[in-house]
């Protein structure tokens, strides 16, 4: 089954675009890299929660949404292979790649397939 890579953060709404075109930048290097498929959610329906909840696992301030993203890959070695080989790849200077959001506060895992329909 297929791995995936996944990420939540709170992203100033007032950077959206500036949000969806790193993202797309960023998908172009992924997929170079092997990656099969990227998905960028923007939240419209996040609420808080009272014990745990997305806006409080990226400490979403006033002013911020929560994304939730994630990235499909062949297998774990795929993805393995493909971030160690981003760290070379020019393309993703921090200089030029700089995250719209507070990076210091996404939260990211890397899942296996277990079922998919």
């Amino acid at each position: 089954m297929s791995y995936v890579s996944g990420f939540v953060a709170a992203v100033p709404v007032a950077n959206k675009q500036a949000f969806i075109d790193h993202a797309k930048v960023a998908a172009e290097i992924f997929k170079d890299h092997g990656a099969l498929e990227i998905t960028e959610n923007w939240g419209v329906d996040v609420p808080d929660g009272a014990v745990t909840s997305f806006p409080m696992a990226v400490k979403c301030e006033p002013g911020e949404v929560v994304v939730l993203s994630w990235i499909k890959w062949p297998d774990r070695a795929s993805c393995d292979q493909a971030m160690a080989a981003m760290m070379d790849d020019p393309r993703m200077d921090p200089e030029t790649m700089a995250m719209p959001f507070d990076g210091q506060r996404m939260i990211f895992g890397g899942f296996e397939t277990v079922f998919a329909a």
